[in-house]
């Protein structure tokens, strides 16, 4: 169990200011690409997952809040953007979530407590739906639109003022007498069909793709050329306000009523009740219209209606105590499985993928969903014309989870027992679900992506090829095999002729290939991509072999059945059947064989050396658990190795050190247990730097 799944109770000291300093980075990250960039990598769901944790764990440990803290922020401040900044006379706040029927309850106890309102005293509060948009900002004077703003990071925000003359739902002068100042807040969104035709015609002039109607609305509104914006389906509806000579009511459904007869619209489900049971009322029908509904929402909003309370409640952090948004759980949705695909990876597992009608789950449009592999199929039952059911939850990845019409009469989808790609034989390994296609480094499939392997950071870590260009020099008949890499040299005037190519570029590609004629052995031994010899598993292997031609030599004796061969590979630590297995079968295949002696003659690893210097944990057994923030797991390992420890992938009574990051989980706890002496990633940085 990670250190993410610990209750806060649980947890120690170190380890929640280690987790609050890797949720404080992590929400960070996400609000810069939901807020700034209108591009977000992580679901809704996922999100408020983490600020949920954040905020868990700053009521457990309160003196531990930082001072960059997700709890303390609204939205994201403005790095760079073409558009003027401005500041916002009363800040805009973000709300407070809530999941759950029994956090609702919690919140209206609170809310009464903190008011010293007695069980028979009433309160009303108010419900609505929340909009999926853009927070907007509209400054009235004298009932004439002078500036609007979009939220930034709730105190500053960009002057959007030109482009939201063009959304027709924004009054330029409100009638019926307005105060003297007033700013009215709201949501600029785009409508389902409305995003759905923008994509398309984006997608016919060769434009950006927009992922989801929200971030469509932002990206449209934030455009220093309002013609653009001009062009876009953008509306708005009004939820709130800001600065105010004066406010025209004492409670918030009166303000939203004046709002409405000032010509904005607002929600069409807004509502008043007067109990926790009326405010789950209000969630369950608005729920239920969610798929009917024109627009995209996530949730209720539920706020104390007396603007009296309102002021007594006050705020906390970056939300008000009187407002709360009841987030809805994961969407799903129905639609069509047109297809079924079946793609090779560079191991050759056959992944079949579903193609969908377009369909709009959690704010994002969805065509292809990973089906896994034919025990799934299977379980499903799903063919191509089944109606079936999506989801995006906790992760991002969509999931089928539903087959509507298993029980219509249709043909099930056989699985092939051929490669597609070859047409070599595909077969599942005993105890295995996968099917892997047999054809190995023949396989155009394979090939490709084998040879984008070959040129990865941890394996050759070649700069300038790409995973396009290598799919560009493949289709033009340039690289069969890795050993095709190291003759480009003699195409450059070929490759000078591609578009894109300059005599630079090109000599820059060519000295980076020529850079690697000496590689480090056991990163070339990983790059070939060989079954279950990862990075770790091909250093181990060179430091008990150090020569290649050794190892292959052990890998084919043991494949013939030399005991000693066998017992000279399965006595490195870490190495097992599946490795060993794996070896021989690779070098069983005459065309793997054929790639193997074809890069050699094109490459000379030096013997495999692994140069130690004395240091604190020379010859002590040390293991890396967590999520390390300055370096990956490998380096990690690799830097134990040259001071001269042996790192080990998990914690017995023969370690020495235990080295945790954020999310360090059982072995941190094994560890305390057998009393093993347990430093942060700092401290181990420490003891590199005193090596030298």
């Amino acid at each position: 169990m990670g250190i993410d799944q610990i209750a806060p109770v649980d947890m120690t000291e170190a380890d929640a200011a280690n987790e609050l300093m890797r949720l404080a980075k992590a929400i960070a990250h996400h609000d810069l690409l939901y807020h700034a960039e209108d591009s977000p990598e992580i679901s809704d769901q996922e999100y408020d997952a983490l600020v949920r944790r954040n905020a868990a764990l700053e009521a457990a440990f309160p003196h531990l809040v930082r001072e960059d803290s997700p709890s303390r922020k609204v939205g994201h401040a403005i790095a760079s953007s073409p558009l003027s900044k401005v500041t916002h006379e009363v800040r805009m706040m973000s709300l407070d979530n809530g999941f759950s029927d029994e956090e609702i309850a919690e919140w209206v106890a609170r809310v009464r407590r903190f008011l010293a309102l007695g069980e028979g005293d009433p309160i009303a509060f108010t419900a609505e739906d929340k909009i999926d948009g853009l927070s907007c900002s509209l400054r009235y004077e004298k009932g004439v639109l002078v500036r609007a703003a979009t939220r930034g990071d709730g105190q500053v925000g960009e002057d959007v003022t030109a482009n939201v003359q063009h959304i027709a739902d924004i009054p330029k002068m409100l009638r019926n007498n307005p105060p003297e100042v007033f700013e009215v807040r709201g949501e600029v969104y785009i409508e389902k069909q409305a995003f759905a035709a923008l994509n398309a015609a984006q997608q016919e002039i060769g434009g950006k793709l927009f992922a989801n109607p929200r971030n469509a609305a932002a990206g449209s509104l934030r455009q220093k050329d309002d013609k653009v914006t001009a062009q876009r389906p953008l509306r708005f509806w009004a939820h709130g306000w800001g600065a105010a000579s004066e406010v025209p009511a004492d409670t918030q459904h009166g303000v939203v009523g004046k709002l409405r007869e000032w010509g904005f619209p607002v929600s069409p489900h807004f509502t008043v009740v007067d109990s926790l049971e009326g405010l789950l009322a209000a969630y369950a029908a608005i729920g239920k219209s969610r798929p009917d509904l024109p627009y995209e929402i996530d949730g209720v909003v539920y706020k104390v209606d007396r603007l009296d309370y309102q002021q007594r409640l006050g705020f906390v952090a970056k939300a008000p105590r009187w407002a709360l948004a009841h987030k809805f759980p994961a969407e799903r949705a129905e639609t069509t499985l047109e297809s079924i695909d079946i793609q090779v990876g560079r191991t050759g597992k056959l992944t079949p993928v579903g193609r969908l009608a377009p369909v709009l789950v959690g704010g994002v449009t969805v065509t292809n969903v990973t089906l896994h592999n034919r025990d799934e199929i299977a379980r499903l039952g799903v063919r191509p014309g089944d109606r079936v059911v999506v989801q995006r939850a906790g992760d991002v990845i969509p999931q089928l989870v539903d087959n509507l019409t298993r029980e219509t009469p249709r043909n099930p989808f056989v699985f092939p027992d051929h490669c597609p790609e070859c047409g070599s034989e595909a077969v599942a390994e005993e105890g295995e679900v996968d099917v892997r296609c047999t054809g190995g480094l023949i396989c155009p499939a394979q090939r490709t992506e084998r040879l984008k392997h070959f040129v990865s950071r941890e394996a050759l870590d070649i700069d300038g090829l790409g995973e396009k260009t290598i799919d560009q020099f493949f289709a033009l008949g340039w690289l069969e095999s890795p050993a095709d890499i190291y003759r480009l040299k003699d195409r450059r005037e070929d490759i000078l002729a591609l578009d894109g190519w300059q005599y630079r570029s090109v000599e820059k590609l060519v000295d980076s290939i020529e850079a690697r004629r000496q590689p480090d052995a056991a990163r070339l031994l990983f790059g070939l991509g060989i079954r279950h010899v990862g990075a770790v598993t091909a250093r181990d292997l060179m430091k008990n072999f150090h020569e290649l031609p050794a190892l292959r030599h052990a890998a084919q004796q043991a494949h013939d059945g030399d005991a000693d061969a066998l017992a000279a590979l399965t006595s490195i630590d870490g190495i097992g059947g599946a490795v060993v297995e794996a070896l021989g079968d690779f070098f069983h295949e005459p065309h793997n064989v054929a790639v193997w002696e074809d890069i050699l003659s094109e490459v000379s690893p030096p013997p495999y050396v692994v140069e130690t210097k004395e240091s604190p944990v020379s010859g002590k057994t040390v293991v890396f658990t967590g999520k390390l923030e300055t370096m990956s797991r490998d380096e990690a390992k690799a830097q134990a190795e040259r001071l001269g420890a042996k790192a080990a992938g998990s914690v017995s009574a023969k370690t020495d050190l235990l080295v945790a990051g954020p999310g360090a989980g059982s072995k941190l706890k094994k560890a305390a247990e057998l009393g093993i002496e347990v430093i942060d990633e700092a401290g181990w940085a420490e003891i590199v730097k005193a090596a030298g």
